[in-house]
């Protein structure tokens, strides 16, 4: 096993990689046309909305059945189930907007995001595999993955939609069938590139962790506590803080920011530009955020990822200059990698092996109604108090990782980890 140890790794990594971008490419084109379609099938601007939330909706409501399926059946066989579920969800939605019917529009979305909350646990199957001293380092290179994908995954919605019209169909509904077969796609890269002893490749990530750093104290590598009984250990509590508050946050000041500029006279290049820097400082960041979690530390990192968020959200509305609310997006995003980055890897540290998937899916729950949250309450704040009160709400949230990790570090054991 030693010699093949290094290249199923490698084959792993990058299978999580590839499937990552390929998710990533396929959800951006339906998200691109998502709310047009919905607008269009409902009849109703008020009810645009409705898209995001039942893509939100079914991610919340599936992450933690989604890590108890990955506890049963294993990584490789959770993850392509959540690839081939969001290819139904998507084919399903597309035959909504087909027959003009907003019920089976939104009912197929709400399926794509069952079949996200499964993908979405594609950077724990990395940890899994990983050492504890390189684990934040594999996980963030699956998060950068989807850099590519965010990128490119836009510009194919307007070539799917000649194909849908050129077929005689509704110009939306090309996205959601190109979406459909991309989930189908990722569904055969992870079987294939999955394919490996996976217990071994557990086993051998563990055993430098088991010679040179304990197991958390008191947690037993065997031990299947409930998500109430893991929230007492001060680690966990603060990986779940860090994630969860810094996706409110994020979605909180990037949810709006597009309505934002064009309320000020700012045109469809600008707000592009803006979102794109937004979602290079999420993505493309990742790996050199990976490295110094591991090399500072999880919880230096989380309070580092904070501390740029909230100076994301001062910024942000300072001016109505596209470079500065552009800046200010940049580093929302790069303040989220940090949190997300870091949490996720800090969470990993605490579970043992026979608890980790499914407490990861209810996390990832938490994790999803928090992002579930920040879209809803942006739209409210933005049209209630206006963009500098939302923008100070999303400070004092991004605020609550940095207190997280200050109190639960209180309450350490003497002997922790200095990763925990």
């Amino acid at each position: 096993m030693s010699s093949s140890h290094p290249a199923s790794l490698l084959r792993v990594t990058i299978g999580l990689m590839l499937a990552q971008s390929l998710a990533q490419a396929a959800y951006s084109a339906a998200v691109t046309v998502n709310t047009l379609a919905a607008v269009q099938l409902s009849g109703q601007k008020a009810l645009a909305g409705l898209a995001g939330m039942a893509v939100l909706g079914g991610s919340a409501l599936a992450a933690y059945p989604a890590g108890r399926l990955m506890a049963r059946l294993g990584r490789r066989y959770g993850l392509v189930f959540g690839a081939a579920t969001a290819s139904l969800g998507a084919g399903l939605a597309g035959f909504g907007i087909v027959r003009a019917s907003f019920f089976a529009f939104l009912w197929g979305l709400f399926v794509i995001g069952m079949g996200r909350a499964a993908l979405d646990q594609s950077r724990f199957a990395a940890a899994e595999v990983t050492p504890q001293e390189r684990r934040a380092r594999a996980m963030s290179l699956v998060i950068w993955g989807a850099t590519t994908g965010a990128v490119s995954g836009p510009l194919l919605a307007a070539p799917a939609g000649n194909w849908a019209l050129a077929l005689g169909m509704n110009t939306y509904a090309g996205p959601l069938l190109l979406t459909a077969a991309g989930y189908a796609v990722v569904a055969v890269v992870l079987c294939v590139a999955l394919a490996v002893d996976w217990q071994a490749l557990v086993n051998r990530a563990a055993e430098p962790a088991t010679r040179a750093t304990p197991t958390p104290p008191g947690i037993s590598r065997s031990q299947q506590r409930s998500f109430r009984e893991a929230l007492r250990q001060p680690a966990m509590l603060a990986a779940m803080v860090a994630m969860a508050c810094g996706q409110a946050a994020m979605v909180l000041l990037m949810a709006s920011v597009s309505v934002h500029m064009s309320d000020h006279g700012h045109d469809l290049g600008d707000i592009s530009a803006v979102i794109s820097i937004h979602v290079l400082g999420m993505f493309a960041l990742s790996p050199l955020v990976g490295q110094l979690t591991d090399r500072l530390g999880r919880r230096a990192v989380i309070v580092a990822g904070a501390v740029v968020l909230m100076a994301g959200c001062v910024i942000a509305p300072l001016s109505l200059d596209t470079p500065w609310i552009a800046l200010g997006q940049f580093f929302v995003g790069l303040g989220w990698s940090g949190c997300y980055v870091a949490g996720s890897a800090l969470l990993a540290d605490t579970l043992g092996a026979a608890e980790r998937a499914r407490l990861q899916g209810a996390n990832d729950a938490i994790v999803n109604v928090a992002s579930a949250a920040g879209s809803l309450g942006s739209g409210l704040l933005l049209a209630g108090a206006g963009f500098t009160v939302l923008a100070a709400v999303g400070f004092a949230v991004a605020l609550l990782p940095l207190l997280g990790v200050s109190f639960t570090s209180s309450r350490r054991a003497p002997n922790a980890l200095r990763t925990h």
